[in-house]
């Protein structure tokens, strides 16, 4: 029997040319010509103030914390149901992790659970844009400029999807709404180079100090525009800059960037109607996508009824040769941070760590084996 990956990391034919021609040039550390196309293409395409390619989005979170001058026992807001580090960044700067709920229809925080938990030791709100789904941002802003915090945007699923300002109707791209915000291309990503990431910094008095940070707390990137005779140790900072072998491969990516998402968003539309008789007679729980939100079909998910359900449902479809997986594990719960919490039931997101499973879902993925997958999901629960 054929077995599904859960992921299979799509390579769009250029990759290897541009790796060959950045070895070539004889510049492969950072900051060198295909860095430089990146940084471009996300300033053309969505208007980023500036970008800064890093080595995951781990690292980018990081510089957000720094940026954001977090101190030992300021509080950061941040949502229980994500990856570590979307904390462990602040915790790293001594903050405390002021954890929030999801909300109940969506795996997002519950923007509006959000402000009972300000305090005057609060410094920022950190968003986590789950599946690729915008968080209600205006709501969020609208704290941040109340309490005068940072607005903090993890967008690692985020790429190429949009918030819709409901009272404007513009389209805000992910990332570029907040103070701040970081990004993924690990090869789980719709866009990938390997481990990769990027800092977005959508304040013009961060920007300088944004790079020096990124160059090991140098002020190496105004010497090489010249406007320094010399450069040196100026601010702390660390090696955030990935090499130029890396954004060469993630350049051949984003050429492609268009006909991926095309091809994801089939496979996302494909599951909807597949599973849609499950979805109507309330078995299963799909993603669902907000009015002011759009959809980059970064993942398709199931929320079942029961944890024990989901462990028939994962062994199933295993026994049946498909890879499919749960996903984040409540960050309050983790043996971490759960004495340092503050005692609070997060049930909303306890929820999605007990019976979201997410579905394969990449590029190659044919529509002989999502149907097999559809059809046996269809089958398990029909049993």
């Amino acid at each position: 029997m054929k077995t599904i990956p859960f992921n299979k990391p799509y390579l769009s034919g250029r990759e290897l040319d541009y790796i060959k021609e950045a070895v070539e040039s004889g510049r492969t550390a950072g900051n060198s010509h295909f860095t430089k196309k990146c940084h471009q293409f996300f300033s053309e395409n969505y208007g980023f103030h500036n970008s800064l390619l890093t080595t995951s989005c781990t690292d980018a979170l990081e510089m957000t914390a720094i940026l954001a001058d977090i101190q030992p026992g300021d509080e950061v807001i941040i949502p229980s149901y994500t990856f570590v580090s979307t904390a462990n960044a602040f915790v790293l700067r001594g903050a405390k992790i002021v954890f929030a709920d999801s909300s109940p229809e969506h795996p997002n925080l519950d923007a509006r659970a959000v402000e009972e938990l300000i305090t005057e030791k609060t410094v920022a709100i950190v968003v986590v844009h789950y599946a690729g789904v915008a968080c209600e941002m205006n709501t969020l802003q609208n704290l941040c400029n109340k309490h005068n915090l940072y607005l903090i945007e993890d967008a690692a699923q985020g790429i190429d999807s949009y918030y819709i300002n409901p009272e404007t109707s513009n389209k805000l791209p992910l990332g570029g709404i907040g103070d701040l915000a970081a990004f993924s291309f690990h090869e789980t990503k719709n866009i990938i180079s390997g481990e990769g990431g990027m800092l977005v910094v959508n304040r013009e008095e961060l920007v300088r100090r944004s790079e020096i940070i990124w160059e090991k707390g140098t002020n190496r990137s105004a010497f090489f525009r010249g406007e320094v005779d010399k450069y040196g140790w100026v601010d702390v900072g660390s090696s955030f800059l990935p090499s130029d072998i890396t954004a060469a491969f993630l350049y051949g990516q984003l050429e492609h960037l268009q006909d991926i998402q095309i091809r994801r968003l089939e496979i996302w539309n494909n599951y909807t109607q597949g599973l849609a008789e499950l979805t109507d007679e309330g078995l299963i729980q799909v993603p669902r996508i907000p009015s002011y939100a759009t959809n980059n079909a970064h993942m398709f998910y199931l929320v079942l009824q029961t944890s024990e359900q989901r462990r028939e449902l994962l062994k199933y479809l295993k026994e049946r040769g498909i890879h499919a997986v749960f996903h984040y594990l409540s960050l309050h719960k983790s043996p971490f941070y759960k004495d340092k919490h503050d005692g609070r039931n997060l049930p909303n997101c306890d929820r999605f760590s007990e019976c979201l499973v997410r579905l394969p879902l990449f590029y190659e993925l044919s529509d002989a084996d999502q149907t097999r997958i559809v059809d046996e999901i269809n089958r398990f629960f029909k049993q």
